[in-house]
């Protein structure tokens, strides 16, 4: 290991224990050595699962963690010297942004193929999914159900003027539902809902997830589009997050057609790595049920693995059908998006 690159690593988990080899280890009967993580995701359950993935194969986690398009350029300006084994990361248009960088290397792996559904795959292998979140509509109840209100496209309707709360057209989860629609439908639907939605906004874009929740529980604005992930936390919180979540319904768009629109989470191999094998071992670790329980259990996401089902805070807000756009192509559409939020107005 080169000296200075890694000087801010944190080790996680030091001690090699005897390996009992579960269904994530993918067959690994002992590793060895060690494996150099770069993550933007930023939660206590993710470390430890890394201390269960040690514990199971004897291989030590290193992390740096930082924002996703600060270490796709610190990758990129390490170049050959990286130590970088795997890049995880949120959202579909930030694994878009690390394979515009050319810093993914493909990976090939009957058990990544056969655990994950194709859409949450990178067709080249690139990346591949590990948990992910619906993007839905909410509501606040004591203003009614808005009628007629089933899918995104709905949104843009005037019968919305003024209902509707929302982040900025900066935040990526926005740019990624609509370089979807643009997917779906076309370019020019994209920017006539954009205009449209624009239209019917309560107040100007601001804020996060959290925010538009507490503003639709307080009637400031009939409507909002959150991620599930968020609503989850409100759902199993304490009394005051309950007593929000209960003047809520929640709506998953487009169940009569192309389906709910998805954030992944995901993971890829940085091209160059140095411990290509373990980085190997543990995106394999990553879709084992042990591992997707953290997932799912920990941080209010639903298991990238089919056949999996998400926390009791997460189910309580319904099944739904997803979107199978595959999250690839929803990453190439995206500097179209961000120009279609201009010409909207959407600040």
């Amino acid at each position: 290991m080169k000296k200075g690159i890694l000087g801010g690593l944190l080790a996680l988990a030091v001690t090699a224990c005897a390996p009992s080899a579960d269904e994530g280890a993918a067959g690994t009967e002992a590793l060895s050595g060690e494996v150099n993580l770069y993550s933007s995701r930023h939660y206590d359950t993710d470390l430890a699962l890394y201390e269960d993935f040690t514990e199971q194969t004897g291989v030590k986690v290193n992390l740096i963690e930082a924002d996703a398009d600060a270490l796709i350029e610190r990758i990129q300006s390490e170049a050959e010297f990286t130590q970088a084994d795997l890049l995880i990361t949120v959202d579909a248009g930030r694994l878009w942004r690390a394979e515009e960088a050319g810093v993914l290397a493909p990976v090939t792996s009957e058990v990544l193929a056969e655990r994950l559904p194709a859409y949450l795959r990178h067709p080249d292998g690139l990346w591949f999914g590990l948990s992910t979140r619906a993007r839905v509509i909410i509501y606040n109840k004591s203003a009614g159900e808005p009628a007629g209100l089933t899918s995104y496209a709905d949104l843009a309707d005037p019968a919305y003027r003024g209902d509707i709360c929302i982040r900025s057209s900066s935040n990526i989860y926005n740019i990624s539902l609509l370089s979807s629609i643009i997917a779906n439908s076309g370019a020019d639907a994209a920017e006539a809902w954009a205009k449209g939605v624009v239209a019917n906004f309560a107040r100007d874009p601001q804020g996060n997830d959290t925010a538009q929740i507490e503003s639709v529980a307080a009637g400031e604005c009939r409507i909002a589009v959150v991620n599930t992930y968020y609503l989850a936390r409100f759902a199993g919180g304490d009394e005051e997050q309950k007593a929000l979540f209960d003047k809520l319904g929640v709506i998953f768009p487009d169940q009569d057609g192309n389906g709910t629109h998805i954030n992944v989470s995901g993971a890829g191999l940085v091209k160059g790595a140095p411990n290509e094998a373990n980085a190997i071992a543990f995106l394999e670790y990553l879709t084992s049920e042990s591992a997707q329980r953290y997932f799912a259990d920990g941080n209010n996401e639903y298991p990238a693995v089919e056949g999996l089902e998400a926390n009791s805070a997460v189910e309580s807000l319904g099944s739904f059908k997803p979107d199978t756009l595959n999250a690839a192509q929803i990453g190439s559409n995206q500097a179209q998006a961000v120009q279609i939020f201009d010409r909207a107005g959407w600040n």
